[in-house]
C-alpha cells in the first residue's frame, strides 16, 4: 500500500478475524500472504487487552512487513505507534485524523472509514488520508454494517480524487468484480480468507484471480 501513488490494479486488504490466538494464526497469516498479491493487513482484535493486542502486533508484524506487506492498526493510533505497526486505520468514532497523523507522522498510512458518505471522504482527502473506506457493500457478520453503499460511490470517487480507496463488507471470491469495475483500489476482506475451504493460501489465490478476471 504504497503512499502518494494512486494503484493501477485492485489489490486485497487483509483484516485479521475479530479472535484468534496469534501463536496459532501466524501460520494462517504467512500462508495467505504467500499465496499471492496482498498489498496489506490490517490487525482487528476488538475485545482484546492493550497487551493481547500488542502480543499479536509483536508476532504478527514480521510476518508482514517481511514480505512487503504494509501492517495496520485497528483504530488505535498511540497502539498502532507502540507496536511499531506501518499506520493505522480510523472509523467516524475513533481518534481524529488529525491526533493520528500527528502522532505517527508523515511517512504513516493514515486510512478514515466514511461509510456511505462522499461528504467524509472528501474531508479525509483533504487533510491527507492515505485512503478513504466505503462499505459495507454487501451483508457481513463481522460487524454492524452502519450504511450500504452502492458500487458506483466508487466509480464517482475515482473520478473525483488520486486518493485511494478500499471496498469493504461482505466481499467474497465470486462478488468482488462488480467493485472492482466500479474502481476500488483496495478490497477489505475477513471471513472470505479466514473461513474459506480450502485455507487461506487458495482463499488469496482465488482472489487474485476474480481481481484478474474483472480487470479486463
Amino acid at each position: 500500500m504504497p503512499k502518494e501513488k494512486q494503484e493501477e490494479t485492485c489489490r486485497l486488504y487483509l483484516i485479521t478475524p475479530p479472535k484468534f490466538d496469534p501463536a496459532v494464526f501466524k501460520d494462517e497469516l504467512a500462508a495467505a500472504l504467500d499465496g499471492g498479491d496482498v498489498a496489506c493487513v490490517q490487525l482487528r482484535l476488538k475485545d482484546a487487552s492493550r497487551d493481547a493486542i500488542l502480543k499479536a502486533a509483536e508476532i504478527l508484524i514480521p510476518i508482514a512487513q517481511d514480505r512487503d506487506v504494509a501492517f495496520l492498526m485497528n483504530d488505535d493510533p498511540e497502539l498502532a505507534k507502540a507496536s511499531g505497526c506501518d499506520g493505522v486505520h480510523i472509523g467516524q468514532e475513533d481518534a481524529s485524523y488529525e491526533d493520528a497523523r500527528n502522532l505517527l507522522g508523515d511517512e504513516a498510512i493514515v486510512g478514515v472509514t466514511c461509510h456511505d458518505s462522499r461528504h467524509l471522504a472528501m474531508e479525509a482527502a483533504e487533510k491527507g488520508a492515505d485512503y478513504v473506506a466505503f462499505g459495507a457493500f454487501f451483508p457481513t457478520n463481522t460487524k454492524d454494517a452502519k450504511a450500504r453503499p452502492e458500487p458506483e460511490i466508487l466509480q464517482a470517487w475515482s473520478m473525483m480524487t488520486n486518493v485511494q480507496s478500499v471496498a469493504i463488507g461482505g466481499i467474497t471470491q465470486d462478488n468482488c468484480g462488480v467493485l472492482v469495475e466500479a474502481g476500488a483500489n483496495f478490497l477489505a476482506v475477513v471471513a472470505a480468507i479466514w473461513d474459506y475451504t480450502a485455507g487461506p493460501a487458495a482463499a488469496v489465490k482465488a482472489f487474485n484471480e476474480a481481481i484478474a478476471a474483472a480487470s479486463q
